[in-house]
């Protein structure tokens, strides 16, 4: 049973920073695509970002680009996220995923996550 626990959301203001981390436990995840996907109140749960199992490759939404930093470290199963910069339409609650697609494939489509974490929720304030 794999299970994913994020963890370092919060109450920030706008222009400030928070670090998100993410821990698997239960099986390695070092063969699984990971990311960040969030969703705010009446919108769809969207990807802000993912990376590829060796951690090589990055994806990011535009609404994240230059602003946020995904990254992994497998020997610890943790996923982290640092986001710089954040606006108050970054409030949300951030989800871990995890799926399997091959050494090279990042996740962004929340139909391909095999693993979901139960949530931190962020909230920007203006």
């Amino acid at each position: 049973q794999v299970q994913l626990v994020e963890s370092g959301g919060g109450l920030v203001q706008a222009g400030g920073s928070l670090r998100l981390s993410c821990v698997a436990s239960g099986r390695t995840l070092s063969t699984y695509s990971m990311g960040w996907f969030r969703q705010a109140p009446g919108k769809e749960r969207e990807s802000v970002a993912a990376i590829t199992p060796n951690g090589g490759t990055t994806s990011y939404a535009d609404s994240g680009k230059r602003r946020f930093t995904i990254s992994r470290h497998n020997a610890k199963n943790t996923m982290y996220l640092q986001m710089n910069s954040l606006k108050p339409e970054d409030s949300a609650v951030y989800y871990c995923a995890a799926g399997a697609g091959g050494l090279g494939w990042v996740i962004t489509s929340a139909s391909r996550v095999d693993y979901w974490g139960k949530g931190t929720l962020v909230t920007v304030s203006s």
